[in-house]
C-alpha cells in the first residue's frame, strides 16, 4: 500500500485523469483508482471529496445531480477546459519530478552494497561492529 503522504500531491493529476474518460460520481472514482493502482492505492473518502469540492472551486471540474443505472441521484463529475490544461500541467510536473526522484532512487541495491556504504560512512563495517561488540568513532 502506497501512503498517502506520498500520493497527495498527485491525487488531482489521477481524478482528472478519470475524468478525462467519462464524468463520474465520488464511490465510482474510488473504486477506479483501487482498481488500477492493483489495491496499492486506495484513496479515503475524505481526501477524495476534499480534492473534488477544491478542483470545482477552481474551476478545474464541474458537478451535476443525474440518477445513475440504479435510479439513485448521484452527483457526478466533470474536467472542463481549464481543467485539460491544468492536468496537462500537472503531467508535465510529473515528469520533472519523476526525473528528479529516480536521480536519487538506487535500484538492485544489495545487502553487500549497503554494508559497503556504511562501511564508507562509518569507516566500520556492520561485522566490525559485532566481532568487537562496539562502534568506533
Amino acid at each position: 500500500m502506497i501512503s498517502s503522504d506520498v500520493m497527495r500531491g498527485c491525487n488531482d493529476t489521477i481524478i482528472l485523469y478519470l475524468l478525462l474518460k467519462e464524468p463520474s460520481y465520488g464511490y465510482e472514482i474510488s473504486k477506479s483508482i483501487r482498481r488500477m493502482s492493483e489495491d496499492k492505492y486506495v484513496i479515503k473518502e475524505t481526501t477524495l471529496y476534499s480534492a473534488v469540492s477544491r478542483m470545482e472551486k477552481n474551476g478545474y471540474i464541474d458537478s451535476y445531480v443525474s440518477a445513475g443505472d440504479s435510479g439513485k441521484k448521484r452527483t457526478y463529475y466533470r474536467i472542463t477546459t481549464k481543467g485539460i490544461d491544468y492536468y496537462k500541467e500537472k503531467c508535465d510536473e510529473w515528469q520533472v519530478t519523476k526525473d528528479v526522484i529516480d536521480r536519487f532512487v538506487e535500484e538492485n541495491l544489495s545487502d553487500s552494497d549497503k554494508e559497503m556504504n556504511m562501511v564508507s560512512a562509518t569507516g566500520q563495517s556492520e561485522s566490525d561492529k559485532l566481532s568487537t561488540g562496539r562502534e568506533e568513532n
